[in-house]
């Protein structure tokens, strides 16, 4: 029997209860991350491998960081090199959506099958740690008197954190077509442009700036939420008197193609993977909420928030 008909046989298997999943272990999964190293997505891919083996659930994971676009190129490779695989999934989120948006890229992730969303975080802004900025205030009179002045650096374009920059030139009144947003393709060369002061305010989430504002290297000035955030004494935009609030969450897709069999054997895997100790070490270390939403409810949550996110970007001139 070949190998790819011999999984089939076994995720059909294990969705009639006829085989314990365990016994899935022995398969090796394929985790795509459409992003360069050091990012949100390849900190939650690599926490969801490593929850998947501790739960049992695959003996090994291999990862492949696939930067650009916002996450298409990955995308257009696990799209055409996937396809039928029960053994591959792919992280990815609200950045890859406004991609999507802002770059019309020839391959949508509607190709690919959505399995569930994991958590949910917010972005915070940070200055270099000699920057003359010391405050959001100093950064938005800056950006009324010349808009290209501030150089803003995050995730691709249609990110989050480029969203909110966009939403706050809109607030204050500043054209957001001028805003000058330089975007990377991972969280580590954005890191990088922050500590060299290649860029007058980054946006990420607060997991991947937490050591560097912790040892003083950046200053944090904002929070995209609507409240504070648990434990981060970092004001957040609206109680600065800038009316803007966005969330960021991330999830995982499996292949085009695959049968609903070998989507109940996923989910259950990622269910089972959230419900380790190591997967709540990663919740606590990288400050990220419980957003687990699965099956039909993700896919219908993906195309809500397609939409919601679409007319937040036109709002705020982006689109």
């Amino acid at each position: 029997m070949r190998r790819d008909h011999f999984l089939k046989s076994l995720a059909a298997l294990a969705a009639t209860g006829s085989l314990p999943l365990s016994s899935l272990a022995a398969v090796n999964l394929k985790m795509m991350i459409p992003a360069n190293p050091g990012g949100g997505w390849d900190t939650t891919g690599r926490a969801l491998g490593k929850a998947l083996q501790e739960a049992g659930a695959a003996t090994a994971v291999t990862y492949e960081n696939k930067g650009g676009a916002a996450g298409a190129i990955g995308l257009a490779q696990f799209v055409n090199a996937s396809k039928g695989d029960g053994n591959a999934m792919m992280v990815m989120g609200a950045v890859m959506l406004g991609g999507i948006i802002t770059g019309k890229p020839p391959v949508s992730v509607t190709q690919a099958t959505p399995l569930a969303r994991l958590t949910s975080e917010y972005n915070v802004f940070v200055v270099p740690e000699a920057s003359p900025l010391k405050t959001m205030k100093d950064v938005v009179e800056q950006m009324k008197k010349d808009p290209g002045s501030v150089k803003w650096g995050g995730g691709s374009r249609g990110s989050t954190e480029h969203i909110a920059a966009a939403m706050l030139a809109r607030e204050v009144g500043v054209d957001a077509a001028k805003i000058n947003y330089v975007p990377f393709r991972g969280g580590g060369e954005a890191v990088a442009a922050i500590l060299g002061n290649n860029v007058s305010v980054g946006g990420s989430g607060w997991s991947e700036f937490q050591q560097y504002i912790e040892s003083g290297k950046m200053r944090a000035i904002a929070v995209t939420s609507g409240t504070r955030l648990k434990g981060i004494n970092v004001p957040t935009l609206k109680e600065q008197g800038y009316n803007v609030e966005i969330g960021n969450w991330r999830g995982v897709y499996g292949a085009p193609g695959i049968t609903p069999a070998q989507v109940k054997v996923l989910v259950d895997m990622i269910v089972k993977a959230t419900k380790t100790k190591s997967w709540a070490e990663s919740m606590e270390k990288n400050a990220w909420t419980p957003a687990l939403l699965t099956g039909t409810e993700f896919a219908d949550f993906v195309d809500r928030e397609f939409a919601s996110l679409r007319a937040t970007m036109v709002k705020a001139g982006m689109v």
